[in-house]
């Protein structure tokens, strides 16, 4: 596959995180176009209107308003439209059960959020090269799940 960039969707209540994710994107050698909504329900809007672009990757804070991310997560994963998205959820914190929970309705990342840029850099620089390779290889994203 021959793309030159990838769709990544980011849904966040906090206009700080929106800022932070943007830039460690901008300063990415892949190159990122990114889309950002504030709730679950601009969200599902969005991704269940006939035009949407589905992305390559959706970043999701657990705790958004609305619509939650775990509704947000079983209604993505019963739509067959959207089987070729990685899903990465991330928050500050999350019980060992919570996060068993999001990867049981089908997130296949899982990220603690670092508390400082250089941290969060490096964790997110990680994620979308990794997604990077298994999207220009074609390889079945169906099974893949990550926790950092």
């Amino acid at each position: 596959m021959n793309k030159e960039y990838l769709n990544v969707i980011l849904t966040d209540h906090d206009e700080g995180s929106h800022i932070i994710f943007k830039s460690i994107f901008q300063d990415l050698k892949i190159k990122i176009k990114v889309q950002t909504f504030y709730n679950g329900e601009e969200l599902m809007a969005y991704l269940n209107s006939n035009d949407a672009i589905v992305p390559e990757i959706l970043f999701m804070n657990y705790d958004i308003p609305q619509k939650s991310s775990l509704e947000c997560l079983v209604e993505i994963k019963s739509d067959f439209k959207f089987d070729h998205m990685v899903t990465a959820i991330y928050s500050d914190y999350l019980s060992a059960d919570d996060e068993e929970e999001i990867f049981v309705k089908g997130a296949n990342i899982f990220m603690k959020k670092p508390d400082n840029y250089k941290d969060m850099k490096k964790v997110l620089t990680e994620i979308i090269t990794v997604n990077w390779q298994y999207h220009t290889s074609g390889l079945n994203k169906n099974n893949f799940i990550m926790k950092v």
